[in-house]
C-alpha cells in the first residue's frame, strides 16, 4: 500500500502552557526572554510559525494571563482554556488535540512545552522533514541519550493519546510505539533545556537566549 502524502498544511502545533509554574514562582510563559521584551510564550509561538507549522493551539490553565502577549489578531493561533489542567500534562495535551481537530483535518501534531522555549526553528524543520520522509508515528529530537521537545505525533497515534488515562501520562503510548519512533539527532541545546526555576531563567538570560550554547 503506498504511503499517504503528508502535507504540512495539515500539521498543527500544540503548546502546553497550563501548569502552575510553582517552581518558578511566577508564570513562566509571561517572562521576557530578550531586551526587546519577547516573552517565553511569544517565542515558542514564533518558532512554530518560522518553522512552517501553519496553525497553533496554546493550552492555558492555572495562569490564563500567560497568553496575554500573544497576538490574538493572528488567526493562525488560538488560545484554549483548560479548566482541568491540574489533572496533569496529558490532560492538557488532550485538550489541545481536541481543539486542533475542531479546527480542521490533522495529519500530525507538533507538541511542545512552554518549559522549552529555546528550541530553534531549524530543529522543528528537521522533525517535520523526518515525518514527511519516514511516516513514523512519533518523531522526537535526540542528543546523546536524551530526548527533547518538540515531539511530532502522526495522526495514527492521536486516537491512542486521546484515549489514554491522564493519571499515567503519555508514556504508555510512547512505549507501545517504541520500535517505530524516529529519533532525530540535533545539535540544538535549546531542545533539551527546561525552564523550571529562577536559576534556569537567569541562565537562559545570561547565555543570550535564544542562542543557548
Amino acid at each position: 500500500m503506498p504511503q499517504r502524502a503528508r502535507e504540512l498544511s495539515q500539521v498543527g502545533g500544540v503548546i502546553l502552557a497550563a501548569g502552575a509554574s510553582s517552581r518558578m514562582g511566577r508564570p513562566k510563559g509571561a517572562l521576557p526572554l530578550n531586551p526587546q521584551g519577547e516573552t517565553v510564550i511569544q517565542r515558542v509561538v514564533r518558532v512554530m510559525f518560522e518553522a512552517g507549522v501553519p496553525r497553533v493551539v496554546v493550552v492555558v490553565g492555572a495562569h490564563p494571563g500567560v497568553a496575554d502577549s500573544v497576538d490574538l489578531a493572528d488567526r493562525r493561533v488560538r488560545i484554549v482554556p483548560h479548566p482541568g489542567w491540574a489533572e496533569g500534562q496529558l490532560s492538557s495535551l488532550q485538550c489541545g488535540l481536541r481543539a486542533l481537530r475542531q479546527d480542521g483535518a490533522v495529519e500530525g501534531a507538533m507538541v511542545t512545552l512552554v518549559d522549552v522555549p529555546l528550541v530553534r526553528p531549524e530543529t522543528v524543520v528537521q522533525l517535520l522533514e523526518a515525518w514527511q520522509r519516514t511516516g513514523a508515528p512519533i518523531i522526537r529530537p535526540m542528543r546523546g541519550g536524551s530526548h527533547g521537545h518538540p515531539v511530532l505525533f502522526d495522526a495514527a497515534v492521536l486516537p491512542a493519546l486521546l484515549a489514554a488515562d491522564p493519571q499515567y501520562g503519555a508514556k504508555p503510548v510512547l512505549r507501545a510505539h517504541e520500535p517505530q519512533i524516529v529519533n532525530v539527532l540535533v545539535e540544538d541545546a535549546g531542545a533539551f533545556f527546561d525552564l523550571d526555576t529562577p536559576d534556569d531563567y537567569a541562565r537562559a538570560l545570561r547565555m543570550g537566549a535564544p542562542d543557548l550554547a
